[in-house]
């Protein structure tokens, strides 16, 4: 299978890259910069796509990150996104320097069509810039083909050796002519064909599972959502009846989920199915405990030890499998991205885990993991069921878990679902919920003072939960959810409603 590889430098859109790549149908792997040279041959990539990075090339107190020189002798093509291009400049021997401030937002750049790189477009577009320091100097060989009236050398090539480099982000919306530029890079200079689809990652994940697994056995933890249903089928296809399906419904769910999630399950699939109650024993765990990241791991942990607890009734099964998200990855923190917050399947894992994890959806983002839902016949309710952490209403309530709280917040949550749905609005949104802030404000209802808790309502839009932007839902609707949750549900006396995108917030309060 074709591929082309984005060396990471630790850069916001890295992820993002590599996503864009594939939505032009071409396979990408987010990898390391110090990947080995020889790790990097045997994946025999196309092209090799230098993301942008916190870092800058003439740090002094902080080493920033290089790759190995023998890369350039490896005869692939590149190109060097932001810091991608100042690193091919500098190690090729040019000259970067820092302007001392950002250079941030949109530019109109000036593009030399004659080269590969961008034809086909206007010789001048609109780009998204984001950086601090710039070339001023070209390395030898190479010519300018971007530049601005504040930039000069805004772009970069060396034809012979098919390395390329521009200072702005192809890879977001904000440079309406990337997608264009990204192909030319692909097609006309890497040679590559679109042929990643979703059969063609059908094929290769269940082929992985089968050689990974072998004649063992398996447990997989299901939570009834798109990402873990997917998983469970592609490790069915793999093993068969040698899966068994483990839904732990630890009292966090939303209201009436659990026989929800059991009844489509059964109905529409037949792989075997445990389903383990245990509300009182995560419950009894959060007790007393405020710290979100404490609840995350608390609850990681615990459904660890059922899986495991479970997996020895069934005997000789090995391996655990995950409906784990590229971005659950990105966010719980690895060498370099910081840890946003530990998601309870990943970051929240024990260290002394007695299964092997199996994986299929880690390189993989939400939209691609709904695609192959449905190339695999998953129904629609599992298909566009909106996002539910792992975790459930332990990070929407914020402060201890109690049991009144637990139930104000299942009853305000499904007041909001239920009006959104009424709307026509669930699938076009993201996410939409409710939260419980452990806070009281003074009220009146029918003459007489209360003291009550708030309702906060989150509604976004996004794409793969990296990014993500507030809803502007009709004042109607919102009116009847807040109309509906302080008359409905006891124990609150206030709604009010989050108007804040990620970054800098994030989608989930905890």
């Amino acid at each position: 299978m074709e591929s082309v590889l984005v060396i990471d430098f630790g850069g916001q859109y890295s992820q993002l890259i590599a996503r864009r790549v594939r939505e032009l149908r071409v396979y990408s792997e987010l990898v390391s910069y110090d990947m080995a040279i020889e790790e990097i041959s045997k994946k025999k990539p196309k092209g090799l796509i230098f993301s942008g990075s916190p870092y800058s090339v003439l740090s002094s107190d902080k080493t920033p990150p290089m790759v190995d020189k023998r890369i350039f002798s490896l005869g692939l093509p590149i190109l060097g996104i932001c810091y991608g291009m100042q690193l091919i400049a500098h190690l090729f021997g040019g000259k970067v320097v820092s302007s001392g401030r950002n250079e941030y937002g949109k530019t109109r750049v000036n593009l030399d069509i004659n080269s590969p790189l961008f034809a086909g477009l206007k010789p001048a577009e609109v780009c998204w810039m984001s950086h601090k320091d710039s070339v001023l100097e070209l390395p030898p060989s190479f010519r300018i083909i971007a530049s601005t009236p504040n930039l000069p050398i805004a772009g970069i090539e060396n034809p012979v050796r098919k390395i390329y480099g521009i200072q702005f982000h192809p890879e977001v919306v904000h440079t309406p002519s990337g997608m264009d530029i990204l192909k030319n890079f692909l097609f006309e200079i890497c040679g590559c064909s679109p042929t990643w689809t979703m059969i063609s990652i059908i094929e290769k994940e269940v082929d992985e599972i089968k050689n990974t697994i072998g004649d063992g056995r398996a447990i997989c933890a299901l939570s009834g959502g798109v990402d873990s249903s997917v998983a469970a089928i592609l490790v069915h296809k793999a093993i068969g009846d040698r899966l068994t399906c483990i839904f732990v419904d630890h009292g966090l769910l939303r209201k009436g989920e659990g026989s929800q999630v059991e009844k489509a399950f059964r109905e529409n699939f037949k792989i075997n199915l445990v389903h383990v109650k245990a509300k009182q024993r995560f419950l009894s765990k959060l007790v007393g405990v405020t710290d979100p990241e404490e609840k995350r791991k608390i609850i990681g942990n615990e459904f660890i030890r059922i899986f495991e607890e479970e997996a020895r009734k069934i005997k000789d099964v090995d391996y655990l499998v995950q409906g784990t998200l590229y971005s659950d990855v990105i966010e719980s923190g690895t060498r370099d991205a910081a840890r946003i917050k530990s998601h309870h399947n990943v970051g929240g894992l024990p260290e002394d885990m007695e299964l092997k994890l199996i994986e299929p959806l880690r390189l993989l983002f939400k939209d691609e993991v709904r695609n192959i839902g449905i190339e695999l016949g998953l129904p629609e309710e599992i298909v566009w069921r909106q996002p539910f952490p792992g975790p459930g209403l332990a990070i929407r309530i914020i402060g201890e878990v109690t049991p009144e709280r637990l139930e104000i917040l299942k009853e305000a949550d499904s007041i909001v679902v239920e009006e959104i749905k009424r709307a026509g609005l669930y699938k076009t949104i993201w996410q939409s919920f409710a939260i419980l802030p452990c806070i009281k404000s003074v009220g009146v209802m029918g003459d007489e003072r209360t003291y009550a808790y708030p309702i906060v309502v989150r509604a976004v839009t996004s794409e793969d939960a990296m990014t993500a932007d507030w809803v502007r839902l009709p004042y109607s609707v919102l009116e009847r959810i807040s109309s509906r949750i302080i008359n409905e549900v006891e124990g609150v006396n206030r709604v009010v409603y989050d108007i804040s995108s990620k970054p800098p917030s994030t989608i989930e309060w905890e």
